[in-house]
């Protein structure tokens, strides 16, 4: 796919309202373009490299400016790592407002790595990113019980750690899990 440093092609517009894309309240970037084709995808719509639309990324950047109550965002699509150029200037200017960034790819991480000494925007974008949900969808494992992943082929990498240590660390669900069990729920009289 073309790269083009002022615009991204993009599905839809930046959701702001996701509870289901990683952790928190998240912002999700629906890019548009990907070759995977994976059967029962739940995005087939977004495959088109030539679907979706061409928007600059300098309106991204003014939602994202405009998000008020978000831990995080993610990146989805499509394929996001198709256009690593864009994504890593929009991601950039998401961790400058202190956002965790979460990225869906169809790519497995040992894939990305090999393609880094092509294009270095890979790996620019790799190091912005919080947690790598890697691998494409595989119907025959499908699994609904997963935390934030449809199929158990699927990874969630921790990208900081497995960058420092040069070995895969996944994200900790048990960590995560406990986290979310000892939230208090507001009790309404």
């Amino acid at each position: 796919m073309e790269q083009n440093k002022k615009y991204v092609r993009l599905a839809a517009d930046l959701q702001s309202d996701s509870i289901v894309d990683g952790p928190g309240l998240r912002a999700v970037l629906w890019t548009q373009g990907c070759s995977h084709h994976c059967p029962g995808c739940q995005n087939p719509q977004t495959w088109d490299f030539n679907g979706g639309g061409l928007v600059p990324i300098s309106m991204v950047l003014e939602a994202i400016d405009e998000l008020e109550y978000q831990d995080g965002i993610t990146f989805s699509g499509g394929d996001p790592m198709f256009q690593p150029e864009a994504c890593n200037i929009i991601a950039e200017h998401a961790k400058k407002k202190g956002l965790n960034i979460w990225v869906y790819t169809g790519f497995t991480y040992e894939e990305l790595m090999k393609l880094v000494p092509k294009n270095k925007s890979y790996l620019e974008f790799l190091k912005k990113i919080d947690v790598l949900v890697d691998g494409r969808f595989v119907e025959e494992k499908k699994d609904l019980s997963l935390l934030f992943r449809g199929s158990s082929n699927q990874r969630l990498i921790d990208v900081p750690k497995t960058l420092e240590t040069g070995n895969i660390v996944l994200f900790d669900e048990n960590k995560y899990m406990e986290k979310e069990e000892q939230k208090e729920v507001p009790m309404f009289v």
